[in-house]
């Protein structure tokens, strides 16, 4: 028979496995250029469990092949997987966690828009400066890849490089010059300074989801590992690179 204090140990073991059961575990991409992680969406998922104040834990990969869609991040909990930045804070959201704490429905409505602008557009300039520009993909191949052998490294690589050039040429942005898509960026920059002239963040004194989606967007931008034009637009900018600081110490 067991005694009062076997009981307790009992109880406290089994409330060690259900909290282990309910770990979410982060899958991402490791750090890189200076930033949590190589992907500015594996970066707003840390960003969007910080904010919602639940228990996670990182597993860095470089081979997203294995999780939903073949992207990452995802989350692990409860035995289930969840893929996709969105899809994860659904999940978080259905805990009745307030991503958007404050925020009116007219301002709900329009981070919608501002997170699409970042995740839909402003994303494939970070694409296009590192895959397409020659000078910066040697470094971001050798760093992303890093895990594959050099010689097949650069074989592999090669035809990757290409199939997502493709891409970016059927998407519309790889037909434009560097030039180019350095204006037609500008409007997305100034219409995200604009927000910020009225608070430290996109709607007002406290971070929200918009925030966890667009700086590491522009974070991004900054931190690609030769000085590119769009680099250097964002670290010049004394508001935008204030407000990339400002929510990774709020939310990293």
């Amino acid at each position: 028979m067991l005694t009062e204090i076997d009981k307790m140990g009992a109880y406290e073991a089994f409330e060690c496995i259900i909290l282990e059961l309910k770990m979410i575990t982060l899958i991402t991409f490791p750090p890189t250029f200076g930033e949590p992680s190589a992907s500015s969406f594996c970066t707003k998922a840390m960003y969007l469990l910080n904010m919602a104040g639940v228990e996670w834990q990182r597993h860095d990969t470089n081979d997203p092949r294995k999780w939903p869609k073949a992207k990452l991040p995802a989350i692990t909990v409860d035995g289930r997987t969840i893929g996709d930045s969105n899809r994860i804070r659904v999940y978080l959201e259905t805990l009745g966690v307030d991503l958007e704490p404050g925020l009116s429905d007219l301002d709900k409505s329009t981070a919608v828009s501002i997170i699409r602008m970042a995740e839909e557009h402003m994303y494939f300039h970070v694409v296009m400066d590192r895959w397409g520009n020659d000078d910066v993909w040697p470094i971001v191949r050798d760093v992303y890849f890093k895990d594959i052998p050099k010689l097949p490294r650069l074989i592999i690589t090669k035809g990757l490089r290409k199939q997502l050039m493709k891409g970016m040429h059927a998407q519309g942005l790889g037909r434009w010059t560097p030039q180019e898509r350095m204006e037609r960026l500008e409007p997305d920059l100034q219409a995200i300074t604009q927000r910020l002239w009225h608070g430290p963040y996109l709607f007002g004194a406290v971070p929200s989801a918009a925030d966890a989606s667009v700086a590491p967007v522009l974070a991004s931008m900054r931190s690609t590992p030769k000085p590119t034009a769009l680099r250097r637009r964002i670290e010049d900018d004394k508001v935008l690179s204030g407000y990339i600081d400002r929510v990774a110490t709020a939310l990293g």
